[in-house]
């Protein structure tokens, strides 16, 4: 499914209306008969009050419309407008004017006294005070009544995005309406799968509002929900190395989980022969829990860093690989460093660049450009605001934006991990990733990606579905792992422990990221 920005959900707008000859008042209708759908589904309209509060823009016309067709089916209705009524235009003040026909309470609201009687004897909250055109902090009236909304512990429906979020960014604009249910218009908005917006929307459900499929599937967009390719079928006579041989150079004195678990987690995803180079003096300790796996020993620095004169040897090995994973618990050491640098300059094959590979990387960037294998990059916040030389704040501010921008300035696939990971590529292309929680922000769980990564590559899908895939797979592992001991206290061993278990579901076809949002009428 397709996700757009706000100026792209409104170039969709005036081209469904000046292209296609789709009145703005039909589209406002279909949006509110689409949220009436919702509603009428998930609640007894007819058994309470419900309370419809209403901005001044076309977000408070939609509310006229869903307050309508609450009424038309024998509910119990009284709108509240923020504002002077008299300020309505075009379709919004049309609506109003039906509304206004009908026996039907409106009322402006001046203070917040009156209306907290209503709001504790209402069954149900419909908000459409404010659209996805928000772009300044939320102040005075407007503030104190998403409060007393929030506090009330009464459901509510939002309209097109919760009121209070930013519709490109995601952020708290200062308060913002705590939904139980929002249904989105046209497309979904950035800000209702980013976090927070996406934390505040409860269950997402979005209409297209008889948006024409040459705009809400527009290759245009390029911004989208991750919902990746199956997996090629299995041989069922093939042998490991049918299913790829993959090289992991990590690991050093202070790191032994990292080598372990991105070498283990490429087999446990399905990769067939996994060998891993690590320094010579901690082989024995990695090899006493992951006996699976392949063991090449280096030569290493005084400080147990991989040594910088493997760097031959390696990339001889590499040459006879499916792919190469580089990074993973490293160490910074200047030596090693540099090491890195010149594999991913010399590396004939594809790379996964992880961890402190990256940040070795980002002192030359310029070896990326040069390569002519694929290249990924799986940079969490930090990592990223040294590739890019931005601080992690302003990547926080607009991490679609940069990540397109790195993508395209480094010619390299990249996923920003995080809540909902964002896989960026070359082309400007971005796929927002839905699996995954909060329990997974723990040491080694980047390194169980960067085998995944590898695992689905080596399965047979090209570099760039094989992030895809990666990225989804690891976070619906992790989910499931979730499931079994709760988010609190999930290790990287939990999320390599699921990764099979997962892959068999995903070949049975139970894992769907689209799934995260609903489709109303």
């Amino acid at each position: 499914m397709k996700v757009c920005t706000v100026s792209e959900i409104r170039a969709l707008d005036a081209a469904a209306i000046h292209t296609y000859g789709i009145p703005e008042l039909l589209l406002m209708e279909n949006a509110g008969i689409a949220s009436f759908s919702i509603l009428e589904e998930e609640f007894d309209l007819r058994s309470g009050k419900v309370l419809v509060f209403c901005g001044l823009g076309n977000n408070g016309g939609d509310g006229f419309v869903v307050a309508r067709k609450i009424h038309s089916a024998g509910g119990d209705v009284t709108v509240y407008i923020l504002g002077d009524r008299t300020h309505y235009r075009g379709s919004a003040e049309t609506n109003l004017a039906m509304i206004s026909n009908m026996p039907v309470a409106i009322h402006e609201v001046k203070n917040l006294r009156s209306l907290r009687g209503e709001l504790k004897g209402c069954n149900l909250i419909v908000d459409a005070i404010f659209g996805t055109g928000l772009t300044r902090t939320v102040e005075g009236l407007h503030r104190d009544l998403i409060h007393e909304i929030n506090s009330s512990g009464k459901p509510v429906l939002s309209l097109d995005i919760p009121s209070g979020i930013n519709g490109d960014t995601a952020e708290v604009m200062g308060s913002a309406v705590q939904a139980d249910i929002t249904i989105t218009f046209g497309l979904p908005k950035v800000g209702t799968l980013l976090y927070p917006g996406y934390d505040h929307c409860g269950s997402l459900w979005v209409s297209h509002i008889s948006f024409p499929p040459a705009l809400h599937d527009s290759p245009d967009l390029l911004l989208e929900v991750n919902d990746p390719p199956p997996l090629p079928p299995r041989s069922p006579f093939g042998h490991k190395g049918d299913f790829g041989e993959a090289l992991f150079i990590s690991g050093s004195a202070s790191y032994f989980g990292a080598p372990y678990f991105a070498a283990l987690s490429f087999m446990k995803a399905g990769g067939g022969y996994s060998r891993l180079a690590a320094p010579r003096s901690i082989v024995p300790f990695i090899a006493c829990k992951g006996s699976e796996i392949v063991f090449l020993p280096q030569h290493e620095t005084l400080e147990g860093s991989i040594s910088r004169e493997n760097t031959d040897s390696l990339v001889k090995l590499a040459e006879k690989m499916d792919i190469v994973v580089a990074g993973p618990g490293l160490s910074l050491h200047e030596e090693t460093s540099r090491l890195v640098v010149e594999l991913t300059e010399r590396v004939p094959v594809p790379i996964v660049i992880d961890g402190d590979g990256i940040t070795a990387i980002a002192q030359h960037p310029g070896v990326l450009k040069k390569r002519k294998a694929g290249t990924i990059l799986t940079p969490h916040p930090g990592e990223m605001a040294r590739l890019t030389k931005k601080t992690v704040s302003e990547i926080a501010s607009d991490p679609i934006g940069i990540l397109r921008e790195t993508c395209r300035a480094l010619n390299a696939l990249i996923v920003l991990k995080g809540a909902h990971s964002l896989v960026g590529f070359p082309d400007g292309r971005i796929f927002i990733n839905m699996t995954g929680n909060s329990g997974m922000a723990t040491a080694g769980s980047g390194d169980v990606l960067a085998g995944t990564i590898a695992a689905m590559y080596c399965l047979g899908l090209d570099l760039p579905d094989a992030l895809r895939k990666g990225v989804f797979i690891h976070g619906a592992a992790g989910d499931l792992a979730a499931e079994q001991v709760g988010e609190d206290g999930i290790t990287a061993q939990d999320i390599l422990e699921t990764l099979s278990q997962t892959m068999k579901l995903d070949r049975e076809g139970f894992l769907d990221n689209a799934s995260f949002v609903g489709e109303a009428p």
